[in-house]
């Protein structure tokens, strides 16, 4: 196709560089971006006039035609909005809520956490691992580790439970391959790559770009699919890559080349621009946490979430990861221990989450799991990877409980493991389910070749 040259001056409505800036560099960097600007937007009505003329050749045969090409300036545009097309989701609130995994990566100890007050087969199998006097009493006869004191308040009221013995026939005792099936709800042959809160999402209706957040500077495999999701550092860190200077008119241009296009690229566009706009409004100034309420380590990961859904930018999954829970030596369950720290940074994480969301924590849910557990044995400080894990949930919701799911006691380990009384993926859909209001079928979906059980998890 022959491409049309245009020639502009410099400013079309002032071609005095002296009168754009003071300073010449400066006035030459504004003047460049007015001809951005104007050459996007001759481009844009020219092809909108090939369209026209196009699709009223085809009139009356029942076929439309789209045409998406770009001249030399168009084409520098364009290739600056591939991420709103990769990343972006046009998607709405049907469902309600937000569901937060947290992803605690090495293997946590779940016998650590929480486990059976005055077991014989623990007191003989691990010694100095036992949880202190100073635990937390949960239903059932089980105790919770001081260091998750800072949750007490959730734990009263009933928003604090834990599903013990989690695991699935398909993880083994490998940290990659666990984890990749964990994040997937599968194995990758039976998930086809795709992250089950991806699947998830397929379930929650249309809403916004920031519909599926992972916290970090990579997406995790739970998030990846076809429904696109944001990962970011900080709220302050969406924007568009380049020089600040250039950034106002580029989105400007962005903009106005991408509307009213009559294609399905101008959705996704127009989505991410206006995600881009959000962000900027809440990082224009310092977020401001409520009264009382600091964040620290893991928590400024779960203060980048409260800034979202305070905002109003309408998250409805997000992801959290968080290492060092690999013990194999110095595990130190107790207060003051390399576990207990980490598991109390976690615990004062939540609770400034919680207690910065106010009354919409009532629309929040928490989940915490890991890719295994460990073996029930110490080995003589520490131990080694194991199955039977622990998944916390703190919840908006009353649960039934503190002590969710089955557990049938200690006395027949698997190979040295806690047995698996909880399937992994069946505590993931039903937090889900609970959080969301899915029907059975519609759970069935998210984890292909496995039939859904759901276990009661809310009162």
């Amino acid at each position: 196709m022959e491409k049309t040259v245009y020639s502009y001056p410099l400013h079309p409505e002032c071609p005095d560089l002296r009168r754009l800036a003071d300073d010449p560099a400066e006035a030459l960097l504004r003047a460049e971006a007015d001809v951005v600007a104007a050459e996007n937007a001759a481009e844009r009505d020219r092809y909108l006039r090939l369209e026209a003329a196009e699709e009223a050749q085809q009139d009356g045969r029942g076929v439309t035609r789209r045409t998406f090409v770009a001249g030399a300036a168009a084409t520098a545009t364009a290739l600056a909005t591939a991420q709103f097309v990769t990343t972006s989701a046009s998607f709405a609130a049907t469902k309600t809520g937000t569901l937060i995994h947290v992803f605690l990566y090495g293997g946590l100890d779940g016998l650590s956490l929480v486990a059976p007050a005055d077991d014989g087969v623990l007191a003989k199998a691990r010694p100095d691992l036992l949880l202190g006097s100073d635990s937390l009493a949960l239903a059932r006869g089980f105790k919770l580790t001081s260091a998750f004191k800072p949750l007490e308040k959730w734990l009263k009221a009933g928003q604090l439970g834990f599903v013990p013995a989690v695991s699935d026939e398909r993880l083994s005792r490998s940290h990659f391959q666990a984890a990749d099936a964990c994040n997937l709800g599968g194995l990758p042959g039976e998930t086809g790559g795709r992250g089950w809160l991806d699947s998830l999402v397929d379930h929650l209706g249309k809403g916004t770009a920031f519909r599926s957040v992972g916290i970090g500077s990579t997406l995790p495999r739970s998030l990846v699919g076809t429904n696109g999701a944001l990962s970011l550092g900080s709220v302050g860190s969406l924007r568009l890559n380049g020089d600040e200077k250039y950034r106002a008119a580029t989105e400007k241009a962005i903009r106005g080349l991408f509307t009213g296009i009559n294609h399905p690229v101008e959705e996704s566009v127009q989505d991410g621009l206006g995600a881009l706009a959000t962000a900027q409004k809440l990082a224009a100034k310092p977020y401001q946490a409520a009264e009382g309420v600091e964040y620290r380590g893991v928590g400024n990961s779960f203060k980048q979430l409260a800034q979202l859904i305070k905002g109003g930018a309408n998250v409805r999954v997000a992801t959290v990861g968080m290492g060092g829970y690999d013990t194999h030596e110095n595990q130190g369950t107790r207060d003051g221990g390399q576990l207990w720290r980490r598991l109390n940074e976690l615990a004062e994480a939540m609770a400034a989450f919680f207690t910065d969301l106010g009354d919409q924590a009532a629309d929040v849910t928490v989940m915490v799991s890991s890719e295994f557990g460990r073996r029930v044995a110490s080995n003589s400080g520490g131990t080694d990877h194991g199955h039977g894990g622990v998944v916390t949930v703190l919840s908006g919701r009353r649960l039934t409980g503190s002590l969710l799911g089955a557990w049938q006691g200690l006395d027949d380990l698997d190979s040295g493991d806690v047995p698996e009384y909880n399937n992994m993926f069946n505590v993931y859909g039903s937090v889900a389910q609970g959080r969301f209001g899915l029907t059975n079928a519609e759970v069935d979906k998210i984890f292909p070749r496995m039939k859904y059980t759901p276990i009661k998890m809310y009162a």
